[in-house]
């Protein structure tokens, strides 16, 4: 069990120490999507819904996660963040896809923040929607890349989320 980082050596939860980490540029890039019908998309993209402009609230939801992730995620340290980008576009006629790209200098990454990022931005979308179309599906979210650090992948720095 000591192999995971925030084990202790008898299977014990632990917040792992960062203070001997040296601080470098910390970059994560996440994505995910939400899938709904064809006609929800048309009303996002036409201006239609009536709580308002579902991309903007859910730009802002996004950024404003990544700034709590260490709130939200047991364990998890709380981070100065250098910068949060959130993009969505539409993909196809029937998904959404969320990005976000969290940067920061410290001394530990940044996955946390753009993975709850990209999260709170889908559920942000299917509450401003659901009351159009309850069969909404958020998911795959995942980690596109991250930089600094010993763990880095890819090895080049991810690119800034598209914006719509």
């Amino acid at each position: 069990m000591s192999e995971l980082s925030h084990l202790d050596g008898r299977g014990n939860a632990r917040m792992v120490d960062v203070g001997e980490k040296p601080i470098t540029r910390r970059e994560a890039l996440a994505e995910g999507a939400v899938a709904m019908r064809p006609e929800t998309l048309s009303l996002i993209l036409g201006g239609g819904i009536p709580k308002g402009d579902v991309f903007a609230a859910a730009r802002i939801a996004g950024i404003m996660a990544a700034k709590q992730a260490g709130s939200l995620i047991p364990l998890a340290h709380p981070l100065s963040l250098d910068a949060v980008e959130v993009g969505l576009e539409k993909d196809g006629d029937t998904r959404i896809r969320i990005s976000a790209a969290v940067r920061s200098t410290g001394r530990t990454g940044v996955e946390m923040e753009a993975l709850t990022a990209v999260s709170v931005a889908a559920l942000t979308v299917y509450d401003m929607c659901k009351a159009v179309d309850k069969g909404m599906v958020i998911g795959d979210i995942h980690l596109v890349g991250k930089t600094g650090g010993k763990s880095a992948f890819p090895a080049a720095s991810p690119a800034p989320p598209q914006r719509a």
